[in-house]
């Protein structure tokens, strides 16, 4: 897909060998404007398509809200770990809801979605501040939605949230 393999290109390409960090993504601040920029598009592009029905299957979809004063006391790895369960259940949530619409629109928008939130997925595991490797059986907080247009609002929060608050942070110290 060009949006998702674009997105893990650009960032595979400017990798610092030596710290395996997003360097181009997080020091770029424009890169995660972009991305903000393309979650709010799809959200809205999904919101012009038909009337899409109720899911059958609810999405499990993560609760992404948090307070500053949270955020502010975690460590970068205990924010990407949290960051990639958030991103795991809208991967997912994003799988399923695709398999139930039969919308052309709605599944376009559904098929974007799902690979940009899975190159994100991808890239923030290549990195990692502690010995050994992210365990998918983690259990973010998590609500169930029937609303396609839930998913969309809840990858575009994400986004300009926790993920773009983590890429500044790494900013202070990766962009030097």
């Amino acid at each position: 897909s060009p949006p998702g393999l674009l997105l893990l290109t650009s960032f595979l390409l400017h990798v610092k060998e030596d710290r395996a960090s997003p360097t181009r993504l997080v020091c770029d601040s424009r890169l995660i404007q972009k991305y903000i920029v393309e979650a709010k598009d799809m959200e809205n592009r999904v919101g012009q398509c038909q009337a899409l029905p109720a899911l059958r299957c609810p999405a499990v979809l993560p609760l992404v809200d948090f307070t500053f004063q949270q955020w502010k006391s975690k460590s970068n790895e205990t924010r990407r770990r949290e960051i990639l369960c958030d991103l795991a259940l809208l991967v997912g949530a994003a799988a399923g809801a695709q398999g139930q619409v039969s919308d052309e629109c709605g599944a376009r928008q559904l098929g974007q979605l799902y690979r940009h939130a899975n190159s994100f997925f991808l890239l923030l595991q290549t990195f990692s501040w502690e010995a050994g490797h992210w365990e998918p059986s983690c259990s973010p907080h998590s609500m169930e939605q029937s609303h396609i247009s839930s998913i969309f609002l809840t990858y575009r929060q994400l986004v300009q949230g926790k993920l773009r608050f983590f890429f500044y942070d790494l900013a202070k110290v990766l962009c030097q």
